[in-house]
């Protein structure tokens, strides 16, 4: 569960998010940590070196649900994710897809990978990476990359709409 559990999806605020995410400063160093909103006790931000990921929103919790329900809230977490997609690819230009099957199996194998990747599956953010970058940083910020995916930890687990920005391109891990 993220902070945003409860929360309508609300395309304008995501976008607010993301430029707010884009404005931040972003760790030059330091060990990766997660933060837990103290009022509801749950995620609400991941920061490590060159990064940070935050939650945009979260669908109800799927447990006891079934199709044709859970099925309806796959469609609506995936149109989220569009909206969000299409309203950057206007901004930026086309995104760039990074998969995520690499950065599993390496968790599954206990192998290690980058900090980033990392983060991203100690989340359970395993959905595939929506990339943009470098959009406009603001004066006197370096060059930003950003990502947006949407997933599930497990199928009775609600799907999470994630964000991160780092200082440094996002590329997909090769096998191997």
């Amino acid at each position: 569960m993220t902070s945003r559990a409860g929360e309508p999806f609300a395309l304008d605020r995501a976008l607010r998010d993301v430029d707010g995410l884009l404005a931040a400063d972003v760790p030059a160093h330091g060990p990766t940590t997660s933060e837990d909103d103290p009022v509801r006790g749950e995620w609400s931000v991941t920061r490590g070196e060159g990064f940070v990921l935050v939650p945009l929103w979260e669908s109800v919790s799927l447990v006891g649900v079934y199709a044709p329900e859970w099925n309806t809230a796959e469609e609506t977490a995936h149109a989220h994710l569009a909206a969000l997609a299409g309203a950057l690819d206007r901004r930026w230009g086309a995104h760039r897809p990074v998969g995520m099957r690499v950065p599993l199996f390496r968790r599954i194998a206990g192998e290690p990978m980058p900090p980033f990747f990392e983060a991203l599956c100690a989340q359970d953010l395993l959905g595939d990476l929506a990339v943009w970058g470098p959009p406009q940083a603001g004066p006197g910020r370096g060059d930003r990359w950003l990502a947006v995916s949407v997933n599930q930890s497990d199928g009775d687990a609600p799907f999470v709409l994630a964000a991160a920005v780092t200082d440094h391109p996002i590329v997909e891990l090769e096998d191997g």
